[in-house]
C-alpha cells in the first residue's frame, strides 16, 4: 500500500479530527487515527468508543489499503514539516510505514486496522439539514448551561427538538435554562434527541469555519453531523429530557432594559466583593436607577455600584449568583437586553433587545435567584 499526500493538507485534517483523542483510552488502538486509502481518496477516523470523526481528503494512490497509525507521533512529525508531498508506504503484513520526505525517510509501527471500533450505523433514522452557522449559533448559545450532575445525565447534555415549525434546542443545570428557536429550520416530522456535551466541544469546534449546510442523521441511540468533508458520529444519552417549559413563568410584568456590557461589567467588579460561597450579587431596582450591591459578611467586604435603566414595574430588590449571570450576558450580542422578573423568589428572564430583531431566531434564557442575604 503507497499513496502520496500534502504534508500540509494531512495536518490540517488530523488537528481539526484529534480533539476526540483521549489519553486514557480502554483500547490502545484508539490512540491511533485509522487511514484507509480506496480510488484516490484518504479517510481517516478518530474515535473514543462513543464518539467518532471521519474526514477525507485527495490523495495519489495506486491501489486500496487500510492501517493504523499512531496519532501523536505522526501529528508531532508532521508539525515539524514545512509544506511539501509525502509518501507513505505500508507494508500490508507487519503494519510497519515509512514516510519518505524530501529531507528522509522516517519510520514507525503501525497496528491492524481490524483492531479499530467499527462506526455506529443509523438505521431507521430521522435526518434534516440546517445552515452550518445556526448549528454553530445554538450551540455557542446553549451548551454553558448544562449540568454536570452524573446522577441526571440528561442535564449534562443539550436537547434538540425538531419539528414541522421550528428547532428547539435547550441546556439546563436547574439553575438557569437556556432554550434556542429557529423558525427557518423544519423538518417532516416531530423528534428530539439529547447530545453529550463532547460531541457538541467538537462540533463548536469545527463548525466556525464551515460555509454550507449541516445534514444531521439521528435514531434512538446515535447521531451523525455530516458537513465540509467531516463527518462526527456520536452516541446519544438516553432518558426523557425534564419538561422546560414548565419552569418558565408565563407573566413577568416588571421589566428592566439596559445596556449589557455596563450590566455585565458592573456585576463582575462588585461580584469581586461578594460571598465565595454563594456569589450572591443583589438587584435593587427603582424607578430609572438600578443599584448592584454584594457583600461578604465573613470578612467585612462589600460593593454598590448605580446604572441608569429604563424600568416598568413597581420597586424590587431580587439577588442572583453572579457567575451565572455574567456568563448569560456575556453569551447575548445584542447592545441591550431585557431582564423580565415577576417576584424576587420567581425566575429572571433574559432576553436580548435589538433594533434589528433576527425574526427567525428566539432566544430566552433563565435564571433562578438566590435567597437575599439581609
Amino acid at each position: 500500500m503507497k499513496f502520496i499526500i500534502s504534508s500540509g493538507a494531512l495536518l490540517k485534517q488530523l488537528q481539526n479530527i484529534s480533539g476526540v483523542l483521549t489519553s486514557n483510552n480502554s483500547l490502545p488502538i484508539l490512540e491511533d487515527f485509522l487511514f484507509e486509502i480506496a480510488e484516490g481518496q484518504l479517510t481517516i477516523l478518530a474515535s473514543d468508543l462513543d464518539n467518532t470523526i471521519i474526514t477525507t481528503l485527495k490523495a495519489e494512490a495506486q491501489e486500496p489499503g487500510k492501517v493504523a497509525i499512531p496519532a501523536k507521533m505522526l501529528i508531532d512529525s508532521l508539525k515539524s514539516f514545512p509544506e511539501q508531498p509525502l509518501t507513505f508506504i505500508i507494508n500490508p503484513d507487519t503494519f510497519g510505514i515509512e514516510i519518505a520526505s524530501g529531507y528522509g525517510k522516517y519510520r514507525l509501527n503501525g497496528h491492524d486496522p481490524d483492531e479499530f471500533p467499527k462506526i455506529a450505523e443509523i438505521e431507521d433514522g430521522t435526518s434534516f439539514t440546517m445552515d452550518a452557522s445556526i448549528l454553530y449559533s445554538g450551540i455557542n448559545k446553549t451548551i454553558f448551561a448544562t449540568g454536570n450532575d452524573d446522577l441526571r445525565p440528561v442535564m449534562s447534555g443539550v436537547f434538540m427538538q425538531i419539528g414541522e415549525e421550528n428547532l428547539t434546542m435547550v441546556a439546563t443545570d436547574s439553575h438557569r435554562l437556556v432554550r434556542y428557536r429557529r423558525s427557518d429550520v423544519k423538518a417532516d416530522s416531530n423528534a428530539s434527541f439529547i447530545i453529550p456535551k463532547k460531541p457538541l466541544n467538537l462540533l463548536k469546534n469545527l463548525l466556525g469555519y464551515v460555509n454550507g449546510d449541516v445534514t444531521i442523521q439521528f435514531n434512538a441511540r446515535n447521531a451523525s453531523f455530516s458537513f465540509d468533508h467531516i463527518r462526527v458520529v456520536c452516541r446519544l444519552i438516553d432518558g426523557r429530557y425534564p419538561n422546560y417549559e414548565a419552569v418558565i413563568p408565563k407573566e413577568n410584568p416588571f421589566r428592566l432594559s439596559i445596556q449589557r456590557q455596563d450590566l455585565m461589567s458592573s456585576i463582575r467588579r462588585v461580584a469581586i466583593f461578594s460571598s465565595k460561597s454563594t456569589n450572591q450579587v443583589k438587584l435593587n431596582i427603582q424607578g430609572s436607577e438600578l443599584q448592584i450591591n454584594a457583600e461578604d459578611l465573613d470578612y467585612a467586604n462589600s460593593a454598590s455600584e448605580r446604572l441608569t435603566c429604563q424600568y416598568e414595574g413597581e420597586d424590587i430588590e431580587i439577588a442572583f449568583n453572579s457567575k451565572f449571570i455574567t456568563e448569560m450576558l456575556s453569551n447575548l450580542d445584542t447592545d441591550r437586553v431585557n431582564l423580565n422578573m415577576s417576584a424576587p423568589n420567581r425566575a429572571g428572564i433574559l432576553l436580548p433587545e435589538s433594533d434589528t430583531p433576527d425574526k427567525d431566531e428566539d432566544l430566552l434564557m433563565l435564571v433562578m435567584p438566590v435567597m437575599v442575604n439581609n
